[in-house]
């Protein structure tokens, strides 16, 4: 595809400031919210963690199974269009989550705002790799990149102080930098001429997807109540293997499909998606229990927890470029299985220390340092080492395909992690979180086990680059 500025831009650096702020707006949202689930379930008289659960599943399921045909369809409507109209959705759909009265309601909205972020997540990066000076390009993606570690960091803190006040303002925040984004970008962001893509993207295959996600995941949090045997539960089941395989046919038959089948056989691509996949099951169920302990058994504000949650995303940067500079010396399976074991060993430690008092610094920062600085080793250098052995035509795809593994990995990890807890009170007293953090220790450790699958990277190729999701 090629690509070129129809007119003169402002300053590069404005540009990427516009396309950085609307990626950190949708990445602030999906580490916001986990800190105020508490809140809303108060509010909306919801004691049940199963039901609170879809408050993030919702978002990110769509998010997930719509990231790779949004951005093919950015692709053909303009990068530029594509980016407000994600804009738009995104800042709509905020609106009606911080007006929503009932729980349901703030579902469906949440799932429209993560229409909106798989629409302006690929536009963004379309427009940096196009509409930004070449020689600026390399740092420009790194910054881009970047922007979703800092929403990490930033939003359990930014979500305690909002909460205080309302569980309603992390939702109306999105507002004036949406309006202010939207508006800067039709001033400031060049538009791109680009060659058409020939065939419209399978949303058939996407809304498959979706829904054998999301009924794997309402079997799995319901089963509990329901009985594992029963006729509900064996309906979820059903329902998923159906979509999943009509999802399957349609990916073989599609000519623009969400996943191109041939993919999965390069053997580092393959591995690093189930292992990006497991790293994510290991780090859902650490950030929600983690959350969920400081809040429901210490009676920790969404302030004083969202500060204590804070330290692990500021270790991921710092650990992240440790990572960049170690896989030149060690190949990319070892540093990823690295940081596998300290995310394992993270959720070990907090299953020794914490216990009935609120002893933060002793008990519950060690083992959480250690979930941050695993997460900055794997993550990035698994989703970056994905796409190393396809062929140039299929690396946006594929950075593409491996995200939205990651979705799909911290559905199940919430999901998982509700049934192990109980599923019925919000406050995890209907099972124990020790439970929780033994099976993220031993996800993690698999995960540590199918990094060493990762082939070393190749002289030549430049790592994808890694969703700021």
């Amino acid at each position: 595809m090629t690509a070129r500025p129809l007119a003169a831009a402002a300053h590069p650096a404005v540009v990427l400031v516009i396309l950085c702020s609307a990626v950190f707006m949708a990445a602030l949202d999906m580490f916001i919210v986990n800190v105020a689930l508490g809140a809303i379930g108060t509010d909306f008289s919801v004691t049940s963690l199963s039901h609170l659960s879809w408050v993030l599943n919702g978002y990110t399921i769509f998010y997930g199974a719509l990231l790779v045909p949004a951005g093919r369809l950015t692709d053909t409507l303009g990068r530029k269009a594509g980016f407000q109209l994600g804009l738009v959705l995104f800042t709509v759909a905020s609106l009606g989550c911080a007006l929503s009265g009932t729980l349901w309601v703030l579902v469906a909205f949440r799932c429209l705002q993560a229409v909106g972020a798989a629409v302006l997540t690929p536009a963004s990066l379309g427009l940096v790799l196009t509409a930004l000076p070449e020689e600026t390009r390399p740092r420009s993606i790194r910054i881009w990149a970047s922007s979703g570690a800092l929403a990490g960091a930033a939003g359990p803190v930014v979500g305690g102080l909002l909460v205080a006040s309302s569980w309603r303002g992390i939702f109306l925040l999105n507002l004036p930098i949406g309006i202010a984004t939207f508006l800067a970008a039709a001033r400031f962001v060049p538009s791109v001429k680009q060659e058409r893509a020939a065939h419209l993207p399978d949303f058939l295959g996407s809304v498959l997807l979706i829904v054998s996600i999301a009924a794997l995941a309402l079997g799995l949090i319901e089963a509990p109540g329901w009985g594992w045997g029963s006729t509900a539960a064996m309906l979820c089941w059903g329902v998923s293997a159906a979509a999943l395989l009509a999802f399957i046919l349609s990916s073989a038959r599609h000519p623009s499909p969400v996943i191109e089948l041939s993919l999965l056989r390069h053997r580092t691509f393959a591995w690093s998606n189930l292992t990006v996949l497991l790293l994510s099951v290991t780090f859902a169920a650490e950030l929600l229990s983690v959350i969920l302990f400081m809040e429901q058994r210490w009676h920790w504000s969404a302030l004083q927890t969202g500060l204590a949650v804070a330290p692990g995303p500021c270790m991921v940067p710092l650990f992240a470029v440790i990572g960049q500079r170690a896989s030149r010396r060690f190949p990319v399976g070892v540093i990823t299985g690295v940081g596998a074991l300290l995310m394992g060993l993270g959720a070990a430690v907090l299953l020794l220390s914490v216990g009935a008092g609120a002893d933060y610094v002793t008990t519950v920062l060690p083992g959480w340092l250690l979930v941050g600085a695993g997460n900055g080793l794997a993550f990035p250098t698994a989703i970056a080492s994905a796409t190393v052995e396809l062929p140039a035509h299929q690396s946006s795809t594929g950075s593409a395909v491996v995200n939205m593994s990651r979705q799909v990995g911290m559905v199940l990890g919430t999901s998982i992690l509700v049934v192990i807890l109980g599923g019925t009170d919000a406050s995890g007293q209907g099972g124990t979180f020790l439970r929780g953090w033994w099976f993220a220790a031993l996800v993690a450790l698999v995960a540590a086990i199918t990094a060493l699958g990762i082939s070393r990277r190749a002289p030549g190729h430049a790592p994808a680059v890694a969703s700021p999701h």
